[in-house]
């Protein structure tokens, strides 16, 4: 697992990034109740705005870590967005992304910021 400076994590797997928020980051925001999804099919680079996040304290923006194209969001977020509270780095996963480019992965660090 490698981390952003702006607190986002991603997991790879072969070609295709497992994106989400960090604990840290879950805490800040405190309770989760409604997240924006990226739409499947959507061609992003490293850097853009691809979810908002809505808690009882604020809304906030999730920046894609890498260039790609998103494969798949986690549905069940829809339902239950206090899954990124429970488990941010794991079921609270946000969306799946088919890198362009692995060379992005290398400036990130491989343990929280």
């Amino acid at each position: 697992m490698k981390f952003t400076p702006t607190h986002e994590w991603i997991r790879v797997e072969g070609k295709i990034g497992v994106v989400g928020i960090t604990g840290y980051a879950q805490k800040e925001l405190g309770e989760i109740v409604h997240i924006e999804l990226p739409k499947i099919g959507l061609i992003v680079n490293a850097g853009d705005e691809v979810c908002v996040l809505e808690s009882t304290k604020s809304a906030t923006d999730i920046y894609s870590p890498v260039s790609g194209k998103i494969v798949a969001v986690n549905q069940a977020l829809k339902s239950t967005p206090g899954l990124i509270n429970q488990s941010p780095e794991a079921e609270g996963w946000l969306y799946r992304i088919e890198l362009s480019s692995m060379k992005e992965l290398l400036s990130f660090v491989s343990s929280s910021p």
